[in-house]
């Protein structure tokens, strides 16, 4: 592996691309991502994927867990929000080697892109 690559960083990215690799949990994703930045209630993911609520429950929990979704209390009101800071890492992380041997693209153009 090149010496420019840390495992922790690797590690860590990986945890949160493996768990977006659940259908179910990429759905929950696009979802919270199409509703950013207020995010929506539990209820509201429930009704629209069609996902029972011990199952969604379980795929909020590993989304949260991973820094990819962010959760707040309003009464007794869960809402869960893209963590779009953590996306935009996650994809700044992939594309900051495009290209470096080729030269076709600037890393920077495509960081910049992800802003």
């Amino acid at each position: 592996m090149k010496g420019s690559l840390s495992s922790h960083p690797v590690a860590r990215y990986a945890d949160m691309l493996a768990a977006m690799g659940a259908e179910p949990r990429l759905r929950i994703m696009r979802l919270l991502l199409s509703a950013h930045p207020e995010g929506l209630v539990v209820g509201d993911i429930q009704a629209e994927l069609e996902i029972p609520g011990s199952t969604l429950s379980h795929h909020l929990e590993k989304l949260k867990n991973e820094g990819l979704v962010t959760v707040r209390r309003e009464r007794q009101y869960l809402w869960y929000a893209a963590n779009a800071d953590a996306l935009r890492e996650l994809l700044t992380f992939l594309y900051e080697e495009c290209c470096s041997r080729s030269k076709a693209v600037k890393a920077q153009t495509i960081v910049q892109l992800s802003q």
